[in-house]
């Protein structure tokens, strides 16, 4: 698995100084802030609201706790009376029918939509992946921050030499310098930040 091949990388030294995040062009935000943006699902690392019905809250907990996911992968749900259905992305097909399975035998859930897609076999995209994840965990001022968490809560998402990033973190200025980390790397031919911001 990418993950686990990834894990025991090592962390890189960071490099980019704290104001470098004020530094990003002017109209940036405009066109690329999504931090606002509404979901008709949830991501299953970000805080579910506080009237989440209870098959909601053990969707989250069964793909949260599955035993091969990790940040290359992005799994999210949304749940319409008995009806689950599960989406995101994965180069894991093990973590994709793991998932499916484990929210089947959630007491009260008639049927279970699987759309996660599985992400195609590229050994240039685990290169990008290597390097995502060095340059935005490895930095010294995010990796403490969101890399010592059991499951970290920035997740980098790569097909075909694009990157997508989803996850929550702290603040904007936050927000920022991980695009700025990600849109660093060479070889990647674009990132799409849907990073939320955690306003709670």
């Amino acid at each position: 698995m990418v993950f686990k091949r990834f894990a025991n990388c090592g962390v890189l030294p960071g490099t980019v100084l704290l104001l470098t995040a004020l530094m990003i062009p002017a109209g940036y935000a405009a066109k690329n802030d999504k931090t606002n943006q509404n979901k008709d699902h949830q991501d299953a690392f970000v805080n579910g609201p506080t009237d989440e019905n209870r098959i909601a809250r053990e969707v989250r907990h069964q793909l949260l706790t599955q035993p091969f996911y990790g940040v290359f992968d992005d799994l999210a749900y949304k749940v319409d009376g008995s009806t689950v259905t599960l989406l995101g992305a994965t180069a894991n097909p093990t973590l994709k029918s793991d998932a499916v399975k484990s929210v089947k035998n959630i007491e009260g859930v008639t049927k279970v939509n699987d759309q996660i897609e599985l992400l195609p076999v590229s050994p240039m995209d685990d290169q990008i992946r290597l390097a995502e994840y060095r340059a935005i965990y490895g930095d010294q001022f995010l990796g403490p921050r969101y890399g010592i968490r059991a499951v970290p809560p920035i997740h980098i998402i790569v097909k075909n030499g694009h990157v997508t990033l989803e996850g929550v973190v702290a603040n904007k200025m936050d927000y920022d310098m991980v695009y700025l980390r990600a849109n660093g790397v060479p070889g990647v031919f674009s990132v799409d930040n849907h990073l939320q911001i955690d306003n709670s």
